[in-house]
């Protein structure tokens, strides 16, 4: 399935078989329409829903509304798709006001809302009344205002793939209930006022894909259960109030990650050695997360796939490792306390490179480039340019090119690294 992100809206999105309409076609049922009229209420009070669509809703409703008419007569038509806020201009769907509520009779009183052909016998619908696996795929509710919480009984929509309800107003904890969605591929709560701790179930959704808290209030420890998401490509739960233990180690256990959020934390601690099996990440964002110590020098030689590193506003210190700046197409370190040489390939300079506010970094003058683009680049960002006399501390290790081979000395202590044509040697 597809990712679906539309702009102010609101869609549950099903598949079903449309038949012409016959001129003795029972009304719509009468709790789903009376449960609309509410519906459209809650999400925009200020329009005369009822005044507006007085008639049948399946035969005059606004647009958004569709229902399915069965091919016998005299059997009921039913409400099998509905779809909420601006999309484009050439799909006039009922439009959300900011004081939007999400009205839970939208959970629980359209059960034909699938392809499936399972009925409901009760004349007033409830979400205990009908199988809430009869509703399909996806659940998007984006930038509308909604507030409140998600409701516990969202764990019952079984084959739910997609479930984006970001940019809102919504508050409270997550509900341990999402855990039962082991379907589900994309998970969207970003942008929202979440607090407390994220539920242990999540670590259950096997397939998903796609995980978005960031931008929210969660605290507490980042839950180790996480390591189950062995599908995961996409993690962001940067811009939380996650506390003081560290990077988690269980990211190792994930090598599916494409790209992982965690700035904006108060996670601190030292940059973990958990890269080796994470040879397949593109993009790494660490800001702001009071991180101390060295970066790992195996991040410069096991993250190949680098496009984008952020680790700036840390408290960083020791040298860059080169592969980081060989890989990677946009590099933030501003505002660490890095020192020693830096050396950049000429295809480098000028691209996103920034490294200001590390007053122990300089660049290697001796690169070709480095003077004819002076304006751009590391160096217009006033680093210095390295002198003769400048050299790499002992602990440095230098990685260039490609790939690397590293090998110990026992007898002199001394780290060899061979890379391409080039031996540099430090002690260790």
């Amino acid at each position: 399935m597809g990712l679906v992100l539309w702009t102010m809206m609101f869609s549950f999105v099903v598949t079903s078989t449309f038949f012409s309409l016959s001129h003795q076609q029972p009304p719509l049922d009468s709790s789903e329409q009376e449960s609309l009229y509410e519906v459209l209420h809650s999400l925009n009070p200020s329009v005369p829903w009822r005044t507006l669509f007085p008639d049948d809703l399946c035969l005059s409703a606004p647009h958004g509304v569709v229902c399915d008419f069965p091919t016998q007569q005299n059997e009921t038509p039913h409400i099998v798709e509905l779809s909420f806020g601006y999309v484009s201009d050439e799909t006039p769907n009922p439009p959300c006001s900011p004081n939007a509520t999400l009205n839970p009779l939208i959970f629980t009183s359209f059960p034909y809302l699938s392809n499936s052909s399972s009925t409901i016998a009760s004349t007033n619908p409830s979400f205990s009344s009908f199988s809430p696996s009869s509703l399909e795929e996806l659940l998007i509710l984006i930038g509308n205002a909604f507030h409140g919480e998600i409701p516990f009984y969202i764990g019952g929509f079984l084959n739910l793939e997609e479930v984006t309800l970001s940019r809102n107003n919504l508050s409270g904890e997550i509900p341990s209930s999402l855990g039962l969605l082991r379907n589900l591929k994309v998970l969207d709560l970003s942008g929202n006022k979440f607090e407390q701790c994220l539920p242990h179930s999540l670590g259950n959704l096997s397939h998903l894909l796609k995980l978005d808290l960031s931008f929210n209030g969660f605290s507490c420890r980042i839950p180790e259960s996480l390591r189950g998401l062995q599908s995961l490509h996409f993690l962001d739960l940067s811009f939380n109030r996650f506390g003081n233990f560290g990077v988690p180690l269980f990211l190792r256990e994930i090598p599916t990650l494409k790209e992982v959020y965690l700035s904006g934390n108060f996670l601190s601690g030292v940059i973990p050695e958990i890269w080796e099996n994470l040879g397949g990440v593109e993009k790494l964002g660490f800001s702001e997360m009071g991180l101390v110590g060295n970066i790992p020098a195996s991040m410069g030689v096991h993250l190949k796939k680098l496009t984008y590193l952020g680790l700036d506003n840390n408290k960083l210190d020791g040298p860059v490792p080169y592969g980081l700046l060989e890989y990677a197409s946009e590099i933030n370190l501003e505002n660490n306390k890095l020192s020693g040489r830096v050396e950049f390939s000429t295809t480098k300079v000028g691209q996103k490179v920034k490294l200001a506010g590390n007053t122990g970094l300089c660049v290697d003058n001796n690169k070709v480039g480095c003077k004819r683009r002076s304006g751009d680049g590391v160096l217009g960002q006033q680093l210095k340019a390295c002198k003769k006399t400048d050299v790499v501390p002992d602990d440095a290790v230098v990685f260039s090119g490609a790939s690397s081979l590293l090998r110990f000395d026992s007898l002199a202590g001394v780290l060899f690294v061979f890379t391409g044509f080039r031996w540099f040697g430090y002690y260790v």
